[in-house]
């Protein structure tokens, strides 16, 4: 449970709530106690009078009074039973409140660090577990500090006022009464942790069909292609028979636990009767105190019922705790060096930068030495793998050098605000990755001011206009979820028309005019060259028809750098660039 300390700066932080949700619990115990005496009186009344009715001549004011008493008993029940539930009310909207402000405050936490850690976490993590801590684990801690905090401090209260109370009366029944609280409490709790265990089974195998069915929607075109619906079926099946196994098995623990709560009440009731009756006969308590008993008994029955799920809920709560704190304590390897705002200019210079994966241990770049002066352009071409992205990822700081070093204005990258780095640098990457809105939000994404008219300028650079324009909604489009309805051409647009709405001190373009025609192509060259005048800019690409007109081009092999120069002086050099030039220029291959 000492993983769970971590919340207790929440708790103090909502502490004025939680001390007024405790004081309701205490206000609606106490309410609840009063009707059992009230009952007790009742009995006590009735009996009295009816022994004085037997022992003489019925008398009609007899009758009247025991009425009146009967009903002002009653309206008391009533009224206190309503006070109870009022107060009821105001505790689960303090206490439940709290969990949910606890539960908002623990998932902007967690979210906050994801949105610092570097993308070789994300690559090591899977989506689903990244989703699972931020989702499932966040709220089985919001039950126990919900729901689980609130039943403990219900329980506490309630088993301290009526134990006070029983005893009060006759402590010699209430030792026997207890008896089986005992064993009611050490039975659920085994009941329930053998329910915890199953269901967490089949909550296990339930995911797993879960997974397999996203699979199968994504990849449904496969599927259908290569004719397996039925092996696909047949696999969906036997997981669907498994997840049925084990929630057969959940239901049959499950069955015991009521029937085994019923039967120890039971048990408790009639010791209550038994023992109660026996004192009675020595008039050390009254016929109502039996009564006042077994209500007690009910009032303490599920409380101490629900132990052996609070304790669950602990447990359940730590274990996700556990893990929600093994990821906070996870240190990002991109540090925010400088917390002052940076300018940025533009010329960037690489002093011998080697970069090597961790987790696949690759070395992507050698010994780099690169300068890009501020306002030139420089073209990236090499094969797939050569090491192109990962140039860009390191000026965008997505990740940093095992070696060597990176100067933007002659200042060290580490050094400078991560925020106004990113912030200068317009990025487009290879995929044109699109977020689930419309037209409209992903353009304007980039930037936190909306402008019309920026907007249709920035579209019409990235020679989307007329199609946008086309489309039945226009600007406010869906485009799906990663821009699903839209082809491979129109979403790489779309990226690009996300940069030129931004208009940065700084384009980065990641071989984002694969997917589209050779014409537009070059319109949107034409257009940035006219948006990037005087401004650093870095163009990837497989075309060297893209890299034509720019300032400078370097050709990567393997993470080094085997040709540099310009256009002109490259295609009449003997390599790779050469090679490749004439290969397309003779359309004898599309690289």
């Amino acid at each position: 449970m000492q993983h769970l300390k971590y919340l207790y700066k929440f708790l103090w932080k909502h502490r004025v709530k939680l001390l007024i949700g405790t004081f309701f619990v205490l206000i609606s115990n106490i309410f609840a106690l009063y009707p059992a005496e009230f009952v007790r009186k009742a009995f006590d009344t009735i009996l009295e009078n009816s022994q004085n009715i037997n022992n003489g001549s019925p008398d009609a004011n007899l009758f009247n009074n025991t009425n009146k008493i009967i009903l002002k008993y009653t309206s008391l029940i009533l009224l206190f039973s309503f006070l109870k539930g009022v107060f009821m009310f105001f505790m689960r909207q303090t206490i439940i409140v709290v969990s949910r402000y606890i539960e908002f405050d623990l998932k902007n936490e967690i979210y906050k660090k994801y949105q610092h850690l570097n993308l070789e976490f994300y690559k090591k993590n899977k989506t689903g577990d990244l989703m699972n801590r931020i989702s499932e684990d966040v709220s089985k801690v919001r039950m126990a500090v919900g729901p689980g905090l609130m039943y403990t401090i219900n329980i506490t209260t309630l088993f301290f006022l009526v134990i006070n109370r029983m005893l009060d009366i006759n402590s010699k029944l209430t030792l026997y009464t207890l008896i089986p609280f005992p064993l009611l409490a050490i039975s659920i709790y085994y009941v329930s942790n053998k329910i915890n265990v199953r269901s967490e089974k089949a909550q296990k195998q339930l995911s797993k069909i879960t997974a397999i069915t996203q699979e199968s929607y994504s990849g449904i075109e496969i599927i259908k292609s290569f004719n397996q619906q039925k092996n696909i079926l047949k696999n969906f099946v036997n997981q669907c028979k498994n997840y049925t196994k084990k929630q057969i098995n959940l239901i049959e623990i499950e069955a015991f636990f009521f029937p085994l709560i019923i039967v120890l009440i039971g048990s408790s009731t009639l010791i209550t009767i038994y023992i109660g009756g026996l004192e009675s006969f020595k008039n050390n308590i009254s016929t109502g105190n039996i009564a006042e008993f077994i209500i007690y008994i009910n009032m303490l029955a599920w409380p101490i019922a629900s132990i052996g799920w609070i304790t669950s809920l602990l447990q359940r709560a730590s274990a996700s705790q556990e893990r929600i704190n093994k990821f906070l304590k996870i240190k990002p390897k991109i540090h925010r060096n400088n917390t002052n705002k940076t300018l940025i200019k533009g010329n960037i210079k690489f002093e011998d930068v080697s970069l090597i994966y961790n987790d696949t241990n690759i070395k992507a770049l050698k010994c780099i030495n690169l300068e890009i002066e501020e306002g030139k352009t420089l073209g990236v071409f090499g094969k797939t793998g050569s090491g192109k992205t990962t140039l860009l990822d390191l000026i965008t700081r997505l990740y940093d050098a095992t070696s060597g070093k990176i100067f933007i204005n002659n200042i060290d990258i580490k050094n400078i605000n991560l925020s106004s780095l990113r912030s200068y640098i317009g990025y487009v990457p290879q995929d044109g990755y699109l977020f689930s809105g419309t037209i409209k939000d992903n353009i304007i994404f980039s930037s936190d001011d909306y402008n019309y008219d920026k907007m249709v300028a920035a579209a019409k650079y990235a020679e989307i206009l007329d199609e946008i324009n086309s489309f039945k909604d226009g600007f406010n489009t869906i485009v799906g979820e990663r821009g699903v309805q839209l082809s491979g051409g129109q979403k790489q647009r779309l990226s690009i028309a996300r940069v030129f709405y931004k208009n940065p001190l700084m384009y980065i373009f990641d071989d984002c005019l694969s997917a589209i025609d050779k014409q537009k192509s070059k319109n949107i060259l034409i257009n940035l060259n006219k948006k990037m005048k005087s401004k650093t800019s870095i163009i990837v690409s497989h075309k060297i028809s893209s890299l034509e007109k720019l300032d400078d081009i370097i050709v990567l092999k393997k993470g080094e750098i085997i040709q540099k120069g310009s256009h002109k002086t490259l295609i009449n050099t003997e390599g790779y660039y050469k090679e490749v030039f004439i290969k397309q220029s003779s359309n004898l291959e599309n690289i």
